[in-house]
């Protein structure tokens, strides 16, 4: 690699093939870092502010225009449009666990002069998109979001960053990917589905299914680690024809019913409280008595566990607090954007909110 040097200022962000000169599109964060300025003062050099520097000013318009920078509605809200609004993406609204999230993000937004501006994917990969990129277009100040299962299923984050590279702080929350750098809020699902399990061994259950989702849902495949981990650690013979994977939930009462039906199980880990009441219900129907002949637990300790018959007992995901924290780090970047004080990639944080089990009547 060469470096160029156009009126005056080295550029390393350069590529020769065949002596032709091959220009990588940056953007705005990689203008800022390649010139070790900060995000704002790139955005007010390009509009020609009078608040930086001649010298820093130009500098950052050559290289802007050597590389055919274009900025775009991102970066020119990121200082001089605040809004004051957070944007908050969801894969669904009915499940009792986002609800309360959304509830933890306003409590904080609104205590810090933050409005929320709420959207579905739906658990699809396009409506993600075209949220993400509808709010990122001026409307919004950051995003918190949970990845939709068929995100996750592509391993496709490119919207989210690009949204990123152009200065715009994003925190994850529970459904989270290791491939996008950013700030991420979420429990030990690993840890706590252990803790879940060992409980119903320690009540004397020994042959345990697992109702959970497809592999590729984030949370789903740690649950299903936990799991395996407790049984292998006291000694019980794992038998992969006790998990139970769901993609269609419209169909999950009859693929309960098969598993109630044709194994022989005195226990059932449900991922969440739509597999675990529908376990119940499916119990009933057989004539299985709750919890005496099926012990039950679920993540979410939501309405459905306390007022289902028999109530569930449940992993408590602490939604609440979840949003809590989300909105807190969230508020904290846009703060410091505003200082001016930018931080790195390697400063992001992944936080960990405890997890608890919340013993009721369909296992004791």
């Amino acid at each position: 690699m060469q470096e160029i040097k156009p009126n005056g200022v080295f550029f390393k962000n350069i590529i020769f093939i065949d002596n032709t000169i091959m220009k990588r599109k940056v953007t705005l964060k990689q203008i800022a870092k390649e010139l070790d300025v900060s995000i704002s003062t790139v955005s007010k050099s390009l509009r020609n502010s009078l608040e930086i520097g001649e010298e820093t000013r130009l500098k950052v318009q050559a290289f802007a225009k050597f590389y055919n920078y274009k900025p775009n509605n991102i970066a020119l809200s990121l200082k001089n449009r605040k809004t004051k609004t957070i944007g908050i993406i969801i894969p669904e609204i009915v499940h009792h666990f986002f609800s309360t999230v959304i509830n933890g993000i306003e409590q904080v937004a609104n205590e810090n002069g933050y409005s929320v501006i709420i959207c579905l994917s739906d658990d699809s990969f396009d409506k993600e998109v075209l949220n993400l990129e509808m709010l990122a277009n001026g409307s919004i100040d950051g995003f918190i979001m949970s990845l939709s299962k068929e995100t996750q299923l592509k391993g496709d984050f490119h919207h989210i960053t690009e949204v990123i590279n152009q200065g715009m702080p994003v925190v994850m929350f529970d459904r989270v990917t290791n491939e996008v750098y950013c700030d991420k809020v979420i429990i030990d699902d690993k840890s706590a589905a252990y803790e879940a399990v060992q409980s119903l061994i320690d009540k004397g259950r020994r042959k345990i299914a697992l109702v959970t989702t497809v592999d590729y849902v984030s949370v789903g495949k740690l649950r299903t680690d936990g799991y395996t981990k407790a049984l292998l650690d006291n000694n019980i013979e794992f038998d992969e024809n006790l998990i139970i994977k769901i993609e269609d939930v419209d169909n999950c009462e009859i693929i309960i019913a098969q598993l109630l039906e044709d194994k022989a199980i005195d226990a059932v880990f449900a991922v969440n409280e739509l597999f675990a009441v529908t376990c119940i219900k499916t119990a009933n129907k057989l004539g299985l008595d709750v919890p005496k002949d099926l012990a039950v637990i679920a993540f979410t300790d939501g309405i459905i566990s306390k007022y289902s018959t028999p109530t569930i007992t449940t992993v408590s995901q602490s939604g609440i607090k979840m949003g809590n924290r989300a909105a807190k780090i969230l508020i904290n970047r846009l703060e410091a954007q505003e200082d001016d004080k930018e931080e790195e990639e390697e400063n992001y944080k992944t936080e960990i909110i405890e997890t608890h089990l919340i013993e009721r009547e369909s296992t004791n």
